[in-house]
């Protein structure tokens, strides 16, 4: 059983549909990343989420720090192993996979998720920040298509189970 406490952070981050796939990937491994969100009816928005990324297994429940503002979020993940997270994972058919890189893009660290399955074609880029101001100065390169940061359709408890 994995005994690592709870961890809790603030996640500042702006969002992009991608215009291609980043020349930045090439030569790059991804990891593949299984997030099932909880529940899958009843609510509009599941904000609980189970991840698989390896070996790791984590509960995540992630929260705007301001309603309405989707670029900075609480986030509270508990470990799991993997019999937790298969026990929890049969309460919901809400299911994503993809790809996730983690590049430098322009000089900024960027993690860009390739989507599979029924999300296939999707590219999404989160450009993540250490301060706001960081956040406020940062200018998009010409990979960046549209800022998707606000826009509710792109979040994971939302874009689960669509295609």
């Amino acid at each position: 059983m994995n005994t690592t406490s709870q961890i809790s952070e603030v996640e500042l981050e702006l969002t992009y549909l991608a215009a291609k796939i980043p020349i930045e990937l090439t030569g790059s491994k991804p990891e593949r990343l299984i997030d099932i969100y909880v529940p899958d009816s009843g609510v509009d928005h599941a904000r609980l989420r189970l991840r698989k990324k390896g070996n790791v297994f984590q509960i995540t429940k992630k929260q705007p720090i301001n309603e309405g503002d989707a670029s900075a979020h609480n986030e509270m993940t508990i470990p799991l192993d993997e019999k937790e997270f298969e026990a929890l994972s049969t309460s919901s058919t809400k299911q994503i996979v993809k790809d996730r890189y983690n590049v430098v893009i322009n000089g900024s660290p960027a993690e860009v998720d390739v989507f599979l399955n029924d999300l296939a074609g999707l590219v999404l880029i989160d450009f993540e920040f250490a301060s706001e101001a960081d956040k406020q100065a940062f200018s998009p390169t010409d990979i960046c298509l549209a800022d998707v940061t606000q826009e509710n359709f792109i979040a994971g408890g939302l874009l689960a189970g669509k295609t």
